[in-house]
């Protein structure tokens, strides 16, 4: 069996490290530099680039299931790495299964409010947006002709996180959370459970099927920054009125403080039979 991996960061390498010795696995990858770490890691590099059409034709025949993994440009409404890797896979004329790991912001502000699969999708900001593009893009893949249809699992993740990923910096300033009234729920999942899942969505999942990839933490996001001071041995944030702290932070930080929701992770759990070795943030920063 082949597995091609695009976007073979930090999650791409945890999958590669879970399937070693039992597939045969390649990553496409635009820097020389990083195709000798790949081969390091017993994967086969593909030299190429999702900016660049052309460089996908080494992908034709390939006859792998695929793991996404590449985000969208920083910019613009739409996400055509996403199409442009489409069309090339596109071109084989064998059926083969492939998962994308988008983001929970699809959804937008809820409320706080308990987030099914069902949850109708609000992206409000222009990250969420090229996402959400990229969904329906691999949706219409799913349902292609019969001879080149594709089984699709899209995973909607949340905060990744794990020992080398946190926010460390933020609470090392000693910077404020929202008090606890006002604050705003937040999800995590660790990046080992989500290479974990999406092995089990590669192998099991349905067809265009979306599983929301989370753990069970359901924690508020000041909670969130209080299980990371006390892992670094920190003093906790202050915790300031809500206003206070949103004027005070970044636009991107002001996306995440704006848009509370509690997902649900129970069709993961059910339809893909998958068990989360680090149920809670605070499991997965004690491994």
């Amino acid at each position: 069996m082949r597995i091609l991996i695009i976007g073979c960061g930090d999650v791409g390498l945890r999958a590669a490290r879970l399937l070693h010795g039992r597939v045969r696995l390649y990553a496409l990858s635009r820097s020389p530099e990083k195709r000798v770490e790949l081969r390091a890691a017993g994967i086969t590099p593909i030299a190429g680039d999702l900016d660049d059409r052309r460089s996908l034709k080494r992908l034709r025949g390939l006859g792998a299931h695929v793991l996404h993994f590449a985000p969208p440009p920083g910019e613009g409404p739409a996400d055509p790495r996403t199409r442009r890797l489409l069309a090339a896979l596109g071109e084989r004329s064998v059926s083969t299964s492939l998962v994308y790991i988008s983001t929970s912001g699809v959804y937008g502000d809820c409320a706080g409010a308990e987030v099914h699969e069902t949850w109708r999708a609000r992206p409000a900001n222009a990250r969420a947006l090229r996402r959400a593009n990229a969904e329906r893009q691999l949706r219409r893949f799913g349902r292609g002709s019969a001879h080149r249809r594709a089984r699709v699992s899209l995973l909607r993740a949340p905060g990744i996180y794990a020992q080398d990923r946190m926010p460390a910096e933020r609470v090392k300033k000693g910077l404020p959370a929202i008090q606890p009234q006002d604050d705003v729920y937040t999800n995590h999942i660790h990046a080992e459970d989500l290479a974990r899942m999406s092995l089990a969505a590669l192998f099991r999942g349905r067809p265009n099927r979306l599983y929301n990839a989370v753990d069970d933490s359901g924690l508020k996001m000041g909670d969130w920054f209080d299980v990371v001071a006390d892992h670094l041995g920190l003093p906790r944030p202050p915790r300031l009125p809500r206003a206070e702290v949103i004027t005070a932070v970044t636009p991107a930080m002001r996306t995440f403080l704006t848009e509370s929701r509690r997902l649900s992770n129970r069709r993961a759990k059910r339809e893909l039979h998958f068990r989360l070795r680090y149920p809670t943030v605070h499991t997965g920063l004690r491994s």
